[in-house]
Formats: structure tokens, sequence, C-alpha cells
């Protein structure tokens, strides 16, 4: 069984982001700061068009969600939330809320990767289950025939517009094989969000909690070969995440932060770092999320200045 959520959708973010061709990862925003369950990692977002369109325009593959401030969403996904501007996505978000919209303002996050959105000669009808009193959307389920049958039609369409194939959607026997979760290929802040909300929203060494003070620093840098994935990343606080990169720390195979004996040499300063040298991270709830040691030898042997 697979889930799917039919979600109202704006239809200027709609608008703005099926005109681009640069779109790998979106925020499916809502105003308001609430959490969302409703499907997992891997199931399917679903673009309901609001009136007068009625009908189903795309899909995105959820990664995560979160609530996050409203600059901290901009900076981490500037135009792929749906407006050009900063100040043309708060001032979208002030139209739907009563009260003050600023930097800090906390906005629902669904990331989506992989995006896909359909011309409007191929857009779907809703089934008819879908009620007109619906504020949000609703989720449905592969095991019951509407869910299927939006399954089936949105990789159908897919497939007609010479989409990307999605892990998930391969064509087995006499149509498609059996509903399964979809592994989400993350983007750079589809990849900040994750590693985020993997570490509980905290530095792993120090436990700082300011969410515009820390970054997803990753181990192996995907320009050097290593991938946007979880076990690649370490949520860091910004200058600790500097000084890694730079190769004046690392982490050893026990998870331990180890600083080099260069940033005394070199600057003759760093205390504030050297004092943290043997700090066990705070390490991710689910194992499968830990840093991989094999991007921990190669920051140990291509990185770190001993």
């Amino acid at each position: 069984m697979v889930g799917l959520f039919v979600a109202n959708t704006d239809n200027g973010w709609f608008d703005y982001l099926s005109s681009r061709t640069d779109v790998t990862e979106v925020n499916f925003w809502r105003p308001s700061g609430q959490e969302f369950h409703s499907i997992e990692s891997g199931e399917l977002l679903v673009f309901r068009l609001k009136s007068p369109r009625n009908k189903i325009g795309g899909y995105g593959v959820l990664s995560s969600s979160s609530v996050l401030p409203l600059q901290l969403a901009w900076d981490t996904f500037k135009e792929a939330n749906g407006a050009p501007t900063y100040e043309a996505l708060r001032a979208a978000i002030a139209e739907l809320r009563t009260d003050p919209v600023g930097p800090a303002t906390n906005i629902g996050c669904r990331i989506l990767v992989e995006p896909i959105f359909f011309p409007q000669e191929l857009w779907i009808d809703l089934p008819s289950s879908w009620a007109k009193n619906i504020v949000g959307g609703k989720r449905y389920s592969t095991d019951d025939t509407d869910g299927l049958y939006l399954w089936n039609r949105v990789q159908e369409i897919a497939k007609e517009i010479s989409a990307p194939a999605l892990t998930g959607f391969s064509e087995t026997g006499a149509r498609y094989g059996k509903p399964a979760l979809i592994a989400p290929r993350l983007g750079q802040g589809a990849f900040r969000i994750a590693v985020t909300e993997a570490y509980r929203r905290q530095c792993a060494l120090t436990g700082g909690k300011v969410l515009p003070a820390l970054d997803a620093a990753h181990i192996r840098p995907y320009a050097d070969g290593g991938a946007h994935v979880k076990s690649n990343g370490i949520l860091l606080r910004k200058d600790i995440h500097c000084v890694f990169d730079s190769g004046y720390a690392t982490i050893d195979a026990d998870y331990r932060f180890v600083v080099s004996k260069k940033v005394k040499e070199v600057f003759n300063n760093g205390e504030e770092y050297r004092r943290l040298h043997g700090s066990k991270l705070g390490l991710p709830n689910r194992e499968v999320d830990w840093p991989n040691l094999e991007f921990l030898a190669w920051h140990n042997n291509e990185k770190f200045l001993d």
C-alpha cells in the first residue's frame, strides 16, 4: 500500500513553477505553521488545481516535511518556493494570514523532489470521491480504486511527456509493478531540510538550536563525488562547518570530533574548537541516517590536515 495526498494547489504557485525548466525540487508551503503527517517520505503529493480549473495538474515525491521560519524557507529554496522574490513570497503568505508576516514567521513546508507539471491538455479529472468542501487535501491509498487509478494515471502521463522515470514507477508484467515507496533523489534544499530534521534541529556538537546559525554539512562534498543523502550530512553550527570543510577538523570512525593541531599552529587561536576535541556527535535517531563510515574515511584521508 502506498499513499497519495491530493492537495489543493494555488494556481499562481503552479503556473510560476511550471513555466520554469530548471525545477528539481519545490517547497509546497502552507501559510500556517502546522506539521504534515498525511503521507510519508517517498509517497506522492498530487497537485489539485483550485477553481476554476478543478483538475489534477501534476505531482511531486515527498522528501520531508518541516515547519520553518519564512526567511529560512526562502534562503533554502529561493524561487522554488513558487515566487520570484522573497517579498513576493511574503506577500503571498500575508494574504492568507491575519497576523503580521515577517522573517521569523513559521510556515508549513512540504519538500517535494522530482516535481512534474502536466501540460494543460493532460490535466486529470478529479475522482468522484473528491468533495467540494475539502480544504487542505485528501489522502488516497493504492489499496483503493481511486488511489490506484491516480497512481497509474500520473505515471502514464509522466511517460507520455517523457518525464524522468521514478524509482518505484517500474513497468512490469501486464501493466505496472506493485506500487512502492519512491526513493527521493534529494536536491541541495531537500538535503538541508532532511539533515536538519534527522539531527532534531540542533547542532550535532554543541546542541545549539538557532536554525539560521546551522548548516547541513556534506562530509564528502557534492563537487567531489558526494551525494545529497542524509548519511553524507551532519548538522553543524556554521563556523564549525567552515572549519570542517577547510580540513581543520574531522569526524573519526567512533563519531568523535577531531581537531587538527594546525588550528593552533597556523592561527595561534581556535581554543573554542579545541575544547570540542573528542566530543561525540549527537547522532540521528535512525542508524541508517548516521554518518557513513566510508564518507568519514574519505574526509579523514582527503581533507583533514593532520
